[in-house]
């Protein structure tokens, strides 16, 4: 009897021994994290993204891995936000160092928290920044570079009892697509209370500006353009300018010209409305007095600008459409107070070897364009297109010998048989088809004839309303 007591007893000790050191085992596993030196708050973003946090631990077993935990933007760890691991640095069998980086969607708060959590369940206290707190900023910060509001406009005009909205400019780098950003809005230097959205309505004038908000992790130069908002009354406080200044080289889509900001707008050339033109900003490329009528919402005012080119002017004395004679020749040419011009002239979309003057001697129909170039000072071009017909009517003959020397070195046919709904073909003497199109222009041939012994014969079929022609076509030097 007392064999089996002791025997009893001492399975008893024995399953209290392994329970007890059991239990010792599991609370032996111990985290220590060590001060953020140097670190106050994490401020992350796509030019920065690298933290480091060093602790020690205690009776883990081989491989046990550990992860850096943030607590969510309430500084609680019930649901955790996790870090991404960048390198784990051993400094020794009881320390390490963890590299991490903040998610790119990190709800920016003043009150975070960091801990360590080992692969084993057990957590770490938390860490203590450079300051002793163990709450402190983080954030991403999605947008890192200066950026503008009211169009880029450093100018807005008010009614005294109107308003106009300052909203940050939408383009290809703006944070205007990051919608979850939130600013502060300042005016004359002070902070606006209470305005956290990407435009502020503003009723009063003064200087406004705008900056990212990103808490304790915000910096100046995240900031917008300075905008002067001026009280207005009918017919002052209007500016226009000129994108390209004024004077300006009329070239391209012409200068941008701009108005002071308000809420709607009406455009006028020589006291004339332009229609269509309602927008803040107007592009042209003439000169003239341009004149924009801006409605403050309550007030509205206007404001001109007299608009000069320094390009040049040009004039050319031919009548579009003029009908040539048989055998006659008329003379165009181009006046221009363009310093030094350049002429091009072209035929049916081809440039006219050796014609560089402002004349020209038209004896064969076609459609013709004279281009005029001023290289220096304002460098521009101007283009006038013309067409000349021919006196004749669909019986006229179609040309059989084309003479490339000559001063018309094309294929010219009649106008009847020039439009959309002939089909005009040329056929080589060996069969092959060298031109197969709708709405000929008189541009065959575009490329070098190799005469070799003899002058190349082609054949042509013409098909359209005007009926259908064949012939053949002697191509001559």
């Amino acid at each position: 009897m007392i064999q089996k007591i002791t025997l009893s007893f001492f399975k008893f000790l024995l399953l209290f021994g392994i329970l007890l050191f059991a239990e010792s085992n599991s609370y032996a596993q111990t985290i220590v994290p060590q001060q953020l030196d140097g670190l106050e708050k994490l401020c992350a973003g796509n030019s920065f993204n690298e933290f480091f946090a060093t602790f020690s631990y205690v009776d883990f077993p081989t491989g046990t891995t550990f992860q850096v935990e943030l607590s969510d933007s309430t500084g609680s760890f019930t649901t955790p936000t996790a870090t991404t691991t960048l390198q784990v640095i051993n400094t020794s069998a009881t320390q390490q160092t963890i590299k991490f980086a903040v998610p790119a969607d990190l709800v920016g708060s003043d009150i975070y928290s960091l801990r360590i959590k080992s692969s084993t369940g057990t957590v770490s206290q938390r860490f203590r920044n450079s300051l002793g707190n163990t709450s402190f900023g983080a954030y991403f910060k999605s947008y890192e570079s200066a950026y503008f509001i009211n169009d880029k406009n450093t100018t807005a005009a008010i009614c005294s009892s109107g308003s106009i909205t300052l909203s940050v400019y939408k383009e290809a780098s703006s944070p205007a697509n990051f919608p979850n950003l939130k600013y502060k809005w300042y005016k004359d230097g002070a902070l606006i209370s209470g305005q956290s959205g990407a435009s502020l309505t503003v009723t009063a004038p003064g200087q406004y500006y705008s900056e990212i908000d990103y808490g304790v992790c915000t910096e100046t130069n995240i900031s917008s353009n300075r905008v002067d908002v001026v009280s207005s009354s009918s017919g002052s406080a209007v500016t226009i300018s000129s994108s390209l200044g004024n004077p300006f080289c009329a070239s391209g889509t012409g200068t941008v010209l701009t108005a002071t900001a308000g809420n709607k707008y009406q455009w006028k050339k020589d006291g004339n409305p332009i229609t269509g033109a309602t927008n803040r900003t107007y592009s042209t490329n003439e000169s003239g007095v341009y004149s924009v009528d801006v409605d403050f919402g309550g007030c509205s005012a206007s404001g001109s600008i007299n608009l000069q080119s320094n390009g040049f002017e040009a004039s050319i004395d031919v009548q579009d459409g003029y009908k040539l004679s048989e055998g006659e020749t008329v003379t165009v040419t181009i006046t221009t107070d363009a310093v030094d011009p350049t002429y091009e002239w072209y035929l049916n979309g081809n440039i006219i070897a050796g014609e560089t003057s402002r004349t020209y001697v038209v004896a064969v129909k076609g459609n013709y364009k004279a281009v005029i170039s001023q290289a220096s000072g304002c460098i521009a071009t101007r283009e006038f297109s013309f067409k000349i017909n021919g006196d004749s009517g669909p019986s006229s003959v179609i040309p059989n010998i084309i003479k490339l020397s000559g001063m018309n070195p094309y294929w010219n046919i009649p106008d009847e048989y020039k439009n959309a709904n002939t089909k005009v073909m040329i056929i080589s003497s060996n069969g092959d088809m060298v031109l197969d199109v709708t709405n000929y222009q008189g541009d065959w041939p575009q490329n070098n004839i190799d005469f070799k012994n003899v002058n190349p014969v082609y054949y042509y079929v013409i098909k359209g309303d005007a009926g259908e022609k064949k012939g053949s076509i002697t191509v001559i030097k």
